[in-house]
């Protein structure tokens, strides 16, 4: 690898010189994939050579293992009688922490793990999922029944379990569905076969409104009980009172033709209850209009993962593998990540667009729309896009927020949550991604403060509306 100029990328960063706070980046590659830094080269991977070299060949093996107690493989090269300093550092199978602080190499930037990111990766790294963690004080007795007659029913309808598997008692069941470790439920088990799973998890439940426009909620439910609860009567509410059929007659045959097709709507429920972040205590939400469906639920991205990869042929990657594996069984879920494939061939066979998802570190939002969006975004001003789109996608609730600006440029985030009826940090994340995108900005103090609306004009050149 010496003398190689390969270029700066998600597994090697260059530095001109040493600083012991890149320690923090050593942490980071190996909390992720491993990695290469290099010392004395600039930003363009020139080498401009490097002081005392051969003092850091040694005290940076120590720095290391003293501050992150791991190993790296530190190597001195000489370009052009300049000397440069490689760090090797490879994947730690166990969780690497700076100061007590934890961070991870995403793309080309350094993350600081907090909250449920940081859960997530203490329990990937230790062998767990947040849902295969064992539970203290509950029993297979304290379950519900109605649960488990639920799963053996769908389980026995979708052929992946046989009469003589199910024909043994609830505790045997959970077992065989790898829901016991240590003779101690996982959580997994309370969430889909207890009546109050939200008693483990308050967030775990599903929210059900018809908008007439995003600021006007006519009437809402809530799904509440076991996960196999909700699986099996979410659907049903939602295509008996949120959603109207068009009749029409084949002979004397009644038709029922729905907006939406409920073998991709019920793909993308049950997809939001498997891959569930309920960790925060926010509950899935489903907001039903005339024209659009939304479903959006909190979750962790995977790393590197975006809109595109979701959309073509990839693995499957659970949040939470043990929920996963039981819908499974009940045939409620493919198992080889073939869930958006199959929505969006329903979409297709419907005469719909494909399904459109909206993602963001903390939750992912899927839309269902009744036609083709040319030009028609979810009640908003026609020409909202002009000047702004060219080449920049926005997603529904970034549109709606654009809208309420254009409206009212001194809206707050609080007033932005209010009208899409989410939280407060939701709104702050969207508001965030259309300053990322350059077509907003603010002007003022955070409190007095007024947004603008960046559009370009047909030269390209970015304007303030």
């Amino acid at each position: 690898m010496g003398g190689t100029e390969e270029a700066e990328s998600q597994n090697r960063e260059w530095k001109e010189s040493w600083r012991d706070e890149y320690l923090k980046w050593i942490c980071g590659f190996a909390n992720a994939q491993g990695g290469v830094i290099e010392i004395g080269r600039n930003n363009t991977g020139v080498v401009v050579g490097v002081k005392n070299s051969k003092k850091l060949l040694e005290d940076i093996p120590n720095k290391v293992h003293d501050t992150l107690g791991i190993f790296v493989e530190v190597n001195l090269y000489t370009q052009d009688t300049k000397d440069y300093i490689e760090i090797i550092v490879d994947r730690s199978s166990y969780p690497v922490s700076y100061n007590g602080v934890y961070y991870r190499r995403i793309g080309s930037t350094m993350q600081k793990l907090t909250g449920g990111t940081l859960t997530e990766f203490l329990l990937r790294k230790t062998g767990y999922t947040w849902d295969g963690v064992p539970v203290d004080n509950v029993r297979a007795a304290d379950l519900d029944k109605e649960s488990f007659d639920i799963f053996r029913r769908e389980a026995l309808k979708s052929g992946r379990m046989t009469s003589d598997d199910l024909n043994i008692s609830d505790e045997q069941l959970l077992d065989q569905l790898g829901l016991i470790q240590n003779e101690k439920l996982k959580k997994a088990a309370i969430l889909l076969f207890h009546r109050r799973p939200e008693k483990w998890a308050v967030g775990a439940y599903i929210k059900v409104g018809f908008f007439e426009t995003d600021a006007d909620i006519r009437f809402q439910d809530e799904v509440r009980g076991s996960l196999l609860i909700q699986a099996d009567r979410v659907i049903d509410l939602m295509y008996l009172k949120y959603l109207k059929a068009d009749i029409s007659y084949e002979g004397v045959t009644r038709v029922e033709t729905y907006p939406f097709p409920k073998a991709a709507v019920r793909e993308a429920v049950y997809n939001a209850m498997i891959h569930s972040d309920y960790t925060t205590g926010d509950p899935i939400q489903i907001s039903v209009y005339k024209d659009r469906l939304y479903i959006t639920n909190d979750w962790l991205q995977p790393e590197g993962w975006d809109v595109r990869m979701m959309m073509g042929k990839h693995r499957s990657m659970q949040h939470n593998p043990n929920i996963a594996n039981t819908f499974f069984r009940a045939g409620y879920i493919e198992a080889w990540g073939r869930g958006i494939e199959k929505m969006c061939r329903s979409c297709t066979e419907h005469g719909l667009p494909l399904p459109e998802y909206t993602l963001h570190p903390q939750d992912m939002m899927v839309c269902f729309r009744t036609k083709k969006n040319d030009g028609i975004n979810d009640g908003i001003n026609d020409g909202i896009n002009d000047g702004i789109n060219d080449g920049i996608k926005l997603g529904p609730r970034e549109k709606s927020v654009l809208q309420f600006i254009k409206e009212d440029p001194g809206i707050t985030a609080a007033g932005v949550a209010e009208k899409l009826h989410v939280k407060v940090r939701q709104a702050e994340r969207i508001l965030s991604s259309l300053k990322e995108k350059n077509v907003l900005t603010r002007s003022g103090s955070r409190k007095n403060g007024i947004w603008q609306v960046i559009a370009s004009d047909k030269d390209g050149e970015r304007q303030h509306e």
